[in-house]
């Protein structure tokens, strides 16, 4: 106890010295332990999100973008594809099970999916409150939009397109929230979920008001056709008032074969106009429905040799493997966190060389100091032990503060990431490259005091005493 106090007393000789090499120790540490809690929470996240999914089979296009799209819906798709085609693989015997996602519009930023309850067994999400839904234009939500928006059961919401605030609303047809689900820390905690049925009514809305709009320029041309024949009609008719009666008959009959000839066209045209009805209903039949990508499963390890290379074979589809995506993501995220944790180190060092400056420039205006220990009766392995307590003090105290900081700062970022995203990070938490990180900074203490020590131990007693 004698040594650590005497270690304290030091540091406080020279606070604004002690202060500097302290705070630069601190930086150092909160940089390297806000980076491991970061990263081992940002690659759990995408492990636990794509947890279940094998297979991602979507429009042609970058592999990335489908997987950033379909699985954790942070980008735009990059198109749609025919469910037949997309159906002719789910039912493949190398595939256990397949949900089908149809994407394109959003509420308040958070997206709207269209798809199968199945999808919600995938990250085992449960309602809170109320139900799945079971019709059209019937959602759940999950817990991180409830929390953002408001909505609970009985709510009603009109999406709009795209990711963001501002795109076309369908403010014509509402969904009302049946259910909330309960928080699974995945990214069904920031969507609404409903039913595919529900995106193909709403995107088909805006071809049928086209259709009815058309209908009805085609009804008042013909009505003011028919005026323009029927005032035509009467200007003749009173012309021809003055022939005979027998002439007027044979003008009546001509008229009334003229007329079942008008009705007969008519006829036509409402036949013809059944006709182009029956092509919308044909334009929106199951054939001819779109959704945004398929999520497959498969039956045995074997298939992933196999179905892939299929499927881009022929060109129709693209098929991309989350596990693969997301280590090239995580390599790609790894090469930037690799130079902010370089740069980290870099002060965790500067730090080191700022305390082994520290002792030992103080090391000659201590050598009576020292020397009058070892009159006391203090050895030289005291004295070397006294140097590192010294620079392991001043280290500890600067690892305490950074781990202190870098885990406030990620239960900060983990908030505000939670409020705006939905994405869940927190700072309680302990991660094994922690444990790591704390030897080795502890080393770093012991080599910033290693060569401080040796020179007090080298100390020579009398000479040091008759220099004064």
């Amino acid at each position: 106890m004698t040594w650590l106090r005497l270690a304290f007393a030091n540091l406080s000789l020279s606070p604004l010295t002690s202060a500097v090499n302290i705070v630069l120790m601190a930086l150092g540490t909160a940089s390297i332990v806000l980076l491991l809690l970061a990263g081992y929470q940002l690659a759990q996240t995408m492990s636990r999100d794509a947890q279940g999914i094998d297979l991602v089979v979507g429009a042609q296009g970058s592999p990335v973008q489908l997987i950033l799209a379909a699985v954790y819906h942070a980008d735009v798709p990059p198109g749609n594809v025919k469910l037949e085609e997309a159906q002719r693989w789910a039912e493949d015997s190398r595939v256990a099970s397949a949900v089908p996602l149809s994407l394109g519009d959003s509420y308040r930023g958070f997206r709207i999916v269209g798809t199968t309850p199945e999808y919600l067994d995938i990250y085992g999400a449960t309602p809170l409150q109320g139900r799945v839904w079971d019709k059209p234009l019937e959602a759940v939500v999950g817990s991180a939009v409830a929390q953002a928006s408001g909505l609970q059961v009985g709510s009603t919401f009109a999406g709009a397109h795209g990711l963001v605030d501002g795109g076309h609303s369908h403010d014509e047809q509402k969904y009302r929230v049946t259910g909330v689900l309960a928080p699974t820390g995945t990214v069904v905690d920031r969507l609404v979920v409903t039913s595919l049925e529900s995106v193909w009514q709403l995107h088909d809305e805006g071809h049928a008001d086209h259709a009815e709009d058309h209908h009805e320029d085609e009804h008042d041309d013909a009505e003011s056709h028919h005026d323009d024949e029927h005032d035509h009609e009467e200007g003749h008719h009173d012309d021809e008032h003055d022939h005979e009666e027998d002439h007027h008959d044979d003008e009546h009959d001509h008229e009334e074969g003229h007329h079942d000839d008008e009705h007969d066209h008519e006829d036509g045209k409402e036949e013809d106009h059944a006709e182009h009805s029956d092509h919308d209903g044909h334009a929106h039949s199951a054939e001819d429905l779109e959704i945004t990508a398929m999520l497959l499963a498969y039956r045995s390890p074997l298939a992933a040799t196999t179905l892939p290379r299929q499927i881009n074979a022929e060109g129709a589809l693209q098929a991309a493997a989350p596990a693969m995506e997301v280590a090239r993501l995580l390599q790609l995220i790894g090469v930037g966190m690799t130079a902010l944790n370089a740069f980290a180190w870099v002060l965790v060092a500067t730090a080191a060389l700022s305390i082994f400056a520290a002792l030992y420039g103080s090391l000659r205006a201590r050598r009576g100091e020292l020397a009058m220990l070892r009159c006391l009766g203090a050895t030289r392995g005291e004295l070397v032990f006294y140097l590192l307590v010294e620079g392991l003090l001043m280290s500890a105290i600067g690892v305490t503060l950074g781990f202190v900081v870098g885990h406030g700062m990620m239960e900060v970022v983990g908030q505000w990431l939670a409020n705006s995203t939905g994405v869940t990070m927190t700072g309680f938490v302990w991660v094994p490259a922690q444990t790591l990180l704390l030897i080795g900074l502890f080393l770093v203490g012991v080599l910033s005091a290693v060569i401080p020590a040796v020179q007090a131990y080298r100390t020579d007693v009398a000479k040091t005493l008759v220099e004064g």
